[in-house]
């Protein structure tokens, strides 16, 4: 059984976070590991808010032993860490076992939210894991923040970011543009080898309440990475998953709803 870990946040409602990284593991055919970094909740007395929990350092740590010292993965992916010592922790760990297959979602606001949570913390998370990440997948607000660059609106936009973020470390960069680029009649995502561009389209799908799609994203592509996928066939194929799971996704309630990643299944997609 090939194993694959997630170094991420745990949301409460099941919708994003590690939750969605487990599920993706899942329908990937491999053994998914969590360590949880924060617990995210949600409150239904106020429109959804969010409020974020942080696992003190120790517990964090005694789960990465576990994890990386007592068990091993063939890849390993991050999401939201919330703290300065998750992502020190996450860069040592990731260091000392050699995990190579490591895809870096620079998780950097919880759904609805319009700002960094912590700009300090965002550079501290590029400088520490950027040259770690064999992938790094950026949705366009965290390409913006990573880049420095104030707006990105179209292709040449997500480029000049990729370049940029190449640039501090990440082998290969997977820009998701997603519903966000102006004036697009499909989902388009780039990717960045360091000196090739792809393009890759699939149907827009747009609603209101969708979240957890950058997560299961992210979860796919170091799934298929484990499996021996080479990172464009990895983020080409969590391309094709993840626009299957929105297609069946539903509304959890009148404010969010997750996608539906077990909509694959009758698809054999590893024979």
């Amino acid at each position: 059984m090939i194993k694959v870990a997630t170094i991420a946040g745990s949301d409460a409602s099941g919708g994003a976070g590690l939750e969605a990284d487990l599920k993706t593991f899942e329908e990937y055919g491999v053994y998914g590991m969590a360590a949880v970094t924060v617990i995210a909740t949600m409150d239904p007395d106020k429109e959804w808010s969010h409020r974020v929990f942080p696992v003190e350092e120790a517990a964090l740590r005694a789960q990465l032993d576990t994890v990386f010292g007592g068990v091993g993965a063939a890849a390993a992916k991050s999401g939201m860490l919330g703290t300065f010592y998750a992502v020190e922790a996450a860069a040592e760990y990731l260091k000392k076992f050699g995990i190579g297959n490591f895809v870096l979602d620079p998780v950097m606001v919880c759904k609805g939210a319009g700002e960094a949570l912590n700009p300090e913390l965002n550079t501290a998370l590029a400088e520490k894991l950027l040259p770690l990440a064999e992938v790094a997948t950026p949705n366009i607000f965290e390409a913006e923040q990573l880049s420095g660059l104030k707006e990105i609106s179209g292709v040449e936009g997500m480029k000049e970011a990729a370049k940029i973020i190449a640039g501090k470390g990440a082998r290969h960069v997977f820009i998701k543009g997603g519903s966000k680029l102006k004036n697009s009649s499909a989902a388009l995502d780039l990717f960045y080898d360091g000196r090739n561009f792809e393009t890759l389209e699939g149907e827009l799908l747009k609603t209101t309440w969708t979240h957890g799609a950058g997560c299961t994203t992210s979860a796919a592509i170091a799934a298929g990475l484990a499996r021996g996928l080479s990172s464009l066939d990895a983020a080409a194929l969590a391309k094709k998953f993840i626009t299957g799971s929105l297609k069946n996704g539903f509304a959890l309630n009148k404010w969010v709803g997750p996608g539906n990643p077990s909509a694959w299944r009758g698809d054999r997609l590893f024979r």
